[in-house]
């Protein structure tokens, strides 16, 4: 079987990972934040609390990790392409890797636009920023105004990979997740 492969996408604090819970709870298959596996491997190496709530303060090398997450992610398109499933959920996707270096103004080579252009996702709901909702803590470090461009960002690197991205509006995750299961089921 090949499943149709969703993307839900969005800048933090969006409600993604609430969406994609609820997804999970009505019982389709979802693959969950690569950084939060990541997060896991660095609790079980020993790493310090700071590290595992901000990685990213801790990179070295930003490519290498960009590059760790890209093939993270790439490893969860192959295995969702590979289930036997109609739906398969992304919480982000390849495209985001990109989005957030053009966001940090990093370089990337025609690698990384290979495997977003080449690894296609068949529909992608992009999430805005929702000012209401929106709280930073430990694990959620940036600004409402920079959730605002983190958002843009993506949209413009899935665009600029083809994509007609779906914006999700406000509401509660019930009715956000259901919008999105109507639309698929109207596409289907």
């Amino acid at each position: 079987m090949n499943p149709k492969k969703i993307v839900i996408t969005g800048a933090p604090g969006t409600g993604k990972s609430s969406v994609i819970d609820q997804l999970e709870e009505w019982g389709y298959f979802c693959f969950h934040e690569i950084i939060r596996t990541m997060t896991l491997e660095a609790k079980k190496s020993g790493k310090n609390s700071k590290q595992i709530t901000n990685p990213l303060a801790f990179v070295d090398d930003p490519y290498q990790f960009n590059l760790q997450l890209l093939k993270g992610r790439l490893t969860h398109y192959q295995e969702g392409s590979a289930l036997d499933h109609e739906l398969v959920f992304f919480d982000r996707g390849i495209p985001d890797v990109l989005a957030y270096m053009d966001y940090f103004g990093q370089e990337y080579d025609k690698h990384f636009l290979q495997t977003a252009s080449n690894h296609r996702y068949d529909t992608v709901f992009l999430l805005p920023p929702w000012k209401e909702i929106y709280v930073t803590d430990n694990e959620r470090l940036e600004t409402f105004d920079e959730a605002v461009a983190l958002h843009h960002a993506l949209q413009d690197r899935y665009q600029a990979l083809g994509y007609d991205t779906r914006i999700v509006p406000e509401g509660t995750v019930e009715e956000r997740t259901e919008l999105i299961l109507e639309t698929l089921k109207s596409e289907i």
